[in-house]
């Protein structure tokens, strides 16, 4: 999946599955990342249980150097 297709996306956060990909890593290894609640990522990470969401914007506008 590319910048602009997530641009595109109608929703409000990305999976790891879909941002993966573009960080040049794998899905595993952004749930693992931010297992103890710790975001060691420049941009927001949601934990909700298990799941893993980030916020559409502002991956994005870290992704384009904003």
């Amino acid at each position: 999946m590319t910048l602009q297709e997530l641009e595109q996306l109608d929703t409000e956060v990305l999976t790891p599955k879909q941002v993966a990909p573009i960080l040049g890593c794998q899905p595993y290894s952004i749930n693992v990342a931010v297992k103890n609640g710790k975001n060691p990522f420049p941009f927001p990470v949601i934990r909700i249980g298990s799941r893993v969401r980030i916020p559409k914007m502002p991956f994005l506008k870290f992704m384009r150097g904003e």
